[in-house]
């Protein structure tokens, strides 16, 4: 049967539903100055964060990303049963195997899927979504559900502000099937990387590079490790590059575009990204300031809200850009 549909043409691909969690407990600037050297001033001024949310220390990445799938599975009128890949991208996982996608089949009952992790760090979803609408486009997976979940308060060291103030906790997710006639989804996306820059923003500890010791827990190996600064530089030159690149491959402008869904990381690089495009800030869907940056879960939480708050409607045109460490980056355009 896919062999079939594979012979008749690469299909188009839409997004069916989504979903997004948030954890219950919220922590603002007022409350990180009790327990790190900063005010809410200093945050806002830097970030635009205002409150960031924080898993509870036995709700784990798998148990954010289940709550997620199920929500975008009602919303596309999907059973679990239907669903037949699942992609989960993290850099926060449940354990360093067997992969966190599996662990969410299992929570969710999705039975007939097959499952695997992608890890891009902030440009994970993204990625994911490249991947999953290509297995549907060639006629091998009928609906899939990509998720972009993490904790990354697990890996933060509460000492240390400039990091502790910038990351949240959350999930989203999003199912993807074939479009119907008339619909057009997924229209194109350009991805890029560059590793030579991968000290700049990472977790150095835990991996077999610097393995779990006495030592490196002492060492705060395990903790995340940002370069803010060049951080900064790259996010706003390899994302406006990206949303260039792709509108020129779709045959589009940055005026046909109702919105845009960036990787929610920080105002001052989102404000900087709108003045290269020349595009004013307020086609951007933002909520950072109520979440932080959430990583691979930033888009898909942004893109739920968007949809659920009636912003996105039926044939707008919508631009995902993304950046991570790794480097990584992109975007993708698609038709709602």
């Amino acid at each position: 049967m896919a062999e079939d549909k594979q012979l008749s043409g690469i299909r188009k691909v839409v997004i069916a539903g989504t979903g997004s969690y948030l954890p219950e407990q919220i922590l603002t600037n007022h409350d990180l100055a009790k327990i790190v050297d900063t005010t809410d001033e200093w945050i806002q001024t830097r970030t635009g964060i205002r409150e960031r949310r924080r898993a509870a220390d036995g709700e784990v990445t798998s148990e954010l990303a289940a709550h997620a799938s199920r929500r975008a599975l009602e919303a596309a009128g999907v059973t679990p049963e239907e669903v037949q890949l699942i992609v989960v991208a993290t850099i926060t996982p449940d354990m360093m195997f067997p992969s966190t996608s599996c662990i969410v089949q299992d929570r969710i009952g999705a039975t007939n899927a097959f499952c695997f992790d992608l890890e891009a760090a902030c440009s994970g979803f993204q990625y994911a979504l490249d991947v999953a609408q290509r297995y549907i486009a060639t006629g091998d997976v009928e609906i899939a559900l990509v998720i972009g979940a993490e904790k990354l308060s697990t890996f933060l060291d509460w000492n240390d502000r400039a990091t502790c103030v910038l990351f949240g906790d959350g999930a989203g997710a999003a199912v993807l099937r074939p479009a119907d006639d008339g619909q057009r989804g997924f229209i194109g996306s350009v991805m890029g990387s560059d590793g030579s820059l991968a000290g700049l923003l990472g977790i150095p500890g835990g991996g077999t590079a610097l393995p779990p010791s006495i030592e490196s827990l002492q060492r705060g190996d395990h903790f995340l490790k940002m370069e803010g600064r060049e951080v900064f530089k790259q996010a706003v030159r390899c994302m406006s590059d990206a949303a260039g690149r792709v509108l020129e491959k779709c045959g589009l402008t940055i005026a046909d575009v109702k919105w845009i869904i960036p990787h929610q990381a920080n105002m001052r690089i989102m404000t900087a990204i709108a003045e290269r495009l020349d595009v004013p800030i307020e086609r951007f869907y933002l909520n950072v300031h109520r979440y932080g940056n959430m990583s691979a879960a930033s888009v898909p939480v942004a893109l739920d809200e968007a949809a659920r708050d009636g912003s996105l409607e039926s044939g707008d045109l919508v631009l995902f850009v993304v950046f991570g460490g790794g480097f990584t980056w992109g975007a993708t355009v698609l038709e709602w």
